[in-house]
């Protein structure tokens, strides 16, 4: 019996050599997610309930409640992001249709011109409204007497910034309908508007409370927009830059930003409880749909697209167009002067140049990192262990705190002196760092669906030929999930190209990026140079955008040619 204990008990340690390397790494994933952010909000919810002197109390919540205009801002805050979701949703929803419900011409110009505005900085939409509607703005009238700056100037540019997030979403959720329901619909002779409520509605349901939580906590949390154009009008987000940028009170800036987070986890929770509700609404037997033309509803529709995608061409060209000329409204002779400034005598071309190795590097490091811990989760170990549950969970997270919160969190943690790692502080990793891990969430999720579509087979046939795992992983799990790979790639790229919320708090002179140069230039008063930086950051992500396309459309096309079908 010994030889035969021997030979097992051999196999048992090469087997389990063999899983080694995945459960190492798991926890490295685990310790890093756990450092770049469980640490720092860890260290956030203690800062906001101890004093000066490291005692527990509840003093910082008691001070804040009872300092004058913090309510005003709760206030604010809720019914302007109550007031964005009110507007933005129906909007892209009828944006969504009709791109996806109808037969109207150019649909792919309507979709790249909708989601236009996540090319930029949000600062774009404000710089852009006040050149429009400010107090020496071309359509000033238009307002009646009304100032833009302020609530208005705010709920315009959110409204801007915050319509391509909810029609990506809806998109989605008009995108897949059984044809069936609507021919059951004409054979009982129901109404056009019957049709709607009982068929379109019903099936999208999801997708637009889905959209509606997005936009309230992207209204929330936004910073740059209310700083740019907000004027005296208080709001939660630019309360906690003024709590520890402008009067360095951190313990006050951390009750804030707790503030800040509890309305976006509720719209985060709510999203969540809805989508574990939602089932599926297509079927093996289902029948795609394809509209048929009809004029009565095509004509309207197709107005209506034109009047939106108009609306944001307008904005994206004023702010353009204000980079080009000497001073507004006096002198609109064309120059490029604003560029002279702006990138040398400024020195805004470093900060250019940092937002480039900062969306570089934040690609390239966090592309490996979120579909490396994807593939990990979903092809290795037991996923019921405590490991993948503890990362399942840290990966969720992320998509309910807000960038200035996760900005707060950072300071308190790494620039305590005691911290070993307080080294990072202010430096480039810091920045590549908060920014994987402020967009970790929506990339992890595309990498799970897109490994989640892959049968485990795979990884048994290739054991049972004694092909290693990372022969695997290479020749067949990457290349099969490549569009995914890619598409996080051009995700976290542009995302960190046009972040401010996130990095405004961790820069140094030296690290200064690009978005944040905006909104120093313009409360300097340079509009100009602003909008130049804010031009150049747009024509960078827009160039890199039709890059990406016309390699991904390359690649894919060699090299999986499989997923065309034969006839």
């Amino acid at each position: 019996m010994s030889p035969l204990l021997d030979f097992y008990r051999a196999r048992l340690e090469r087997f389990h050599a063999r899983d080694a390397g995945p459960g190492v790494l798991l926890m490295l994933a685990a310790l890093a997610l756990s450092l770049f952010l469980l640490l720092p909000l860890g260290t956030l919810l203690i800062r906001s309930v101890l004093d000066d002197n490291g005692q527990f109390s509840l003093l910082r919540f008691h001070a804040f409640a009872t300092a004058p205009g913090m309510a005003e801002a709760v206030w604010n805050t809720l019914w302007i992001a109550v007031a964005v979701t009110c507007l933005v949703v129906p909007a892209a929803f009828l944006y969504a249709y009709a791109l996806q419900r109808s037969c109207i011409p150019l649909k792919g110009l309507w979709r790249v011109l909708g989601l236009s505005p996540l090319l930029g900085p949000s600062l774009v939409g404000a710089i852009s409204f006040i050149q429009w509607f400010g107090t020496q703005g071309v359509l000033k009238s238009w307002l009646g007497g009304m100032s833009v700056y302020g609530a208005p100037g705010i709920i315009l540019g959110t409204v801007f910034a915050s319509f391509p997030h909810a029609l990506m979403i809806l998109i989605v959720a008009l995108g897949t309908t059984d044809a069936r329901l609507f021919e059951a619909a004409d054979a009982l002779r129901a109404s056009r508007w019957r049709r709607f409520y009982t068929v379109t509605l019903p099936a999208a349901k999801y997708g637009i409370v889905s959209a509606a939580m997005v936009v309230f906590a992207y209204s929330v949390s936004e910073f740059g927009i209310p700083k740019v154009i907000g004027g005296n009008f208080k709001v939660l987000a630019v309360e906690i830059y003024v709590q520890a940028v402008g009067q360095h009170n951190l313990g006050r800036g951390a009750v804030v930003a707790l503030l800040l987070l509890l309305p976006v986890v509720m719209a985060f929770l709510v999203d969540r409880h809805m989508q574990q509700k939602q089932k599926a609404t297509l079927t093996a037997r289902a029948v795609p749909y394809t509209p048929r033309k009809d004029w009565r509803r095509d004509l309207p529709l197709l107005v209506g697209t034109f009047t939106a995608a108009s609306a944001m061409t307008a904005v994206l060209g004023m702010a353009i167009y204000t980079s080009f000329i000497t001073f507004w409204p006096y002198n609109l002779a064309p120059t490029l002067s604003h560029y002279t400034y702006g990138l040398q005598e400024a020195g805004v071309l470093d900060a250019y140049l940092n937002s480039l190795r900062i969306a570089a590097l934040t690609a390239l490091a966090g592309t490996p990192f979120v579909f490396g811990t994807a593939y990990l989760l979903e092809k290795t170990g037991n996923p019921q262990s405590a490991l993948h549950s503890l990362i399942q969970a840290l990966a969720s997270v992320p998509m309910g705190v807000p960038g200035l919160v996760l900005g707060i969190g950072y300071i308190l943690f790494f620039n305590h002196p005691a911290n070993p790692v307080n080294g990072l502080y202010q430096t480039l990793t810091i920045l590549v760092a908060v920014n994987v891990v402020h967009y970790y969430t929506s990339c992890h999720l595309t990498a799970s669906t897109a490994l989640k579509s892959l049968d485990r087979e795979f990884e048994a046939v290739a054991a049972s030929l004694k092909v290693s795992r990372l022969v695997t992983f290479w020749r067949v799990t990457l290349p099969v999930c490549m569009p995914a790979v890619l598409e996080i790639f051009r995700y976290l790229f542009i995302n960190a190209m046009t972040t401010v919320s996130a990095v405004v708090f961790l820069y140094s002179p030296e690290t200064l990026p690009a978005a944040v140069s905006i909104l120093n230039l313009d409360e300097a008063g340079e509009l100009g140079p602003a909008a130049s930086m804010a031009t150049l950051i747009v024509a960078t992500t827009a160039a890199y955008s039709l890059l990406h396309a016309v390699l991904s459309h390359v690649f894919l096309r060699k090299h999986q040619a499989w997923r065309e079908l034969k006839r």
